[in-house]
């Protein structure tokens, strides 16, 4: 086979498996846009009521999740406050970058509910995850979030 030819047919080959694969690449992102798309939040909204279902996020623990997006400035002080009758709730607060901020099972009231405070160390735009213990199931859910005020 001629060298010249044998090169030139190499190019042809890498270049088209180089752009598919941007291609299947690109159609998986606007895929996985479609598919998760977190709720947007405004945290002077009064108590959210909302559902917990099978068409949410799976936490592969065999429950599932719903999250929401908030914008949060540094130094707020922010309280969340999660109540549910029908499953055993968790709150979770993923920071910016993804990384877990915050986490809290059951409040200090005794009961499955959830309560979590913390300060704001960075600016940006925060998830608030509400998602049931283990397989503990669905249903309703009412979410709090409030940016506390301090003491003057």
């Amino acid at each position: 086979m001629n060298k010249a030819f044998a090169a030139g047919l190499r190019q042809v080959i890498i270049v088209p498996a180089t752009l598919l694969a941007i291609g299947i690449s690109t159609k998986a992102a606007f895929a996985q846009n479609k598919l998760y798309s977190p709720i947007p939040l405004t945290t002077n909204s009064a108590e959210l009521a909302d559902m917990l279902s099978d068409k949410d996020i799976p936490t592969g623990q065999g429950g599932f999740a719903r999250d929401y997006t908030v914008k949060l400035e540094k130094g707020d002080n922010l309280a969340v406050d999660l109540t549910s009758e029908n499953f055993d709730s968790i709150i979770t607060l993923l920071a910016p970058n993804g990384s877990t901020l915050a986490e809290n099972d059951d409040g200090p009231d005794g009961t499955s509910n959830s309560l979590l405070f913390t300060r704001i160390v960075e600016t940006g735009t925060y998830i608030i995850r509400v998602r049931s213990f283990g397989e503990t199931g669905v249903g309703a859910f009412k979410l709090k979030v409030t940016k506390l005020q301090p003491i003057k």
